[in-house]
């Protein structure tokens, strides 16, 4: 066999065990998934709403927009650092400290940062170690599913918003 031969048949021969180690944590990629579509939807969302609407409120007894951001922006940080088995690095509670849209937007694009390298250090194993979350022990893959479900939530509340404002929201202005 000759060495161009030989190189391509090794390296088929290397696809199924590159294949294996990409699935090697489906628990974690799918999470990691979830995760990288609400966030994009989040940051898109906080990013869309003008720095007026930032006050709206559907009714006198909700969020502003901008609090719904900080809402978010704190929990991103308190959840995934529970999933670490860590205390939140946010310094203050954002929905109550910080104003104006650019503060907002980073603040929530920061938080789903945090997520990332969080969520980025789950394996097979880490997945199901316990840990504490409000009052209660779960597995470090429920943490991150619930912070999921979290953010989806709170995605569906800022949808509201933005229709109420005319504007088409992240996930249903794609192509």
């Amino acid at each position: 066999m000759t060495r161009p031969c030989t190189v391509a048949v090794l390296g088929l021969l290397c696809l199924p065990a590159i294949a294996l180690a990409q699935a090697a944590n489906p628990m974690s990629a799918a999470i990691r998934s979830q995760h990288d579509t609400i966030k994009g939807n989040l940051v898109k969302s906080a990013e869309q709403m003008s720095e007026a609407d930032y006050a709206f409120k559907p009714t006198p007894e909700v969020r502003s927009f901008g609090e719904l951001v900080g809402h978010v922006a704190n929990a991103n940080y308190a959840i995934c650092a529970m999933a670490l088995g860590d205390k939140s690095p946010a310094a203050a509670n954002i929905e109550k400290t910080v104003t104006g849209k650019a503060a907002l937007a980073k603040a929530l694009t920061d938080s789903v940062a945090f997520c990332d390298g969080a969520i980025a250090k789950l394996t097979a194993a880490s997945a199901l170690e316990e840990v504490k979350v409000f009052g209660t022990t779960q597995p470090r893959l429920a943490v991150f599913a619930f912070n999921n479900s979290h953010n989806m939530e709170h995605y569906g509340n800022m949808v509201t918003y933005m229709r109420m404002k005319g504007l088409v929201p992240p996930s249903s202005a794609r192509p």
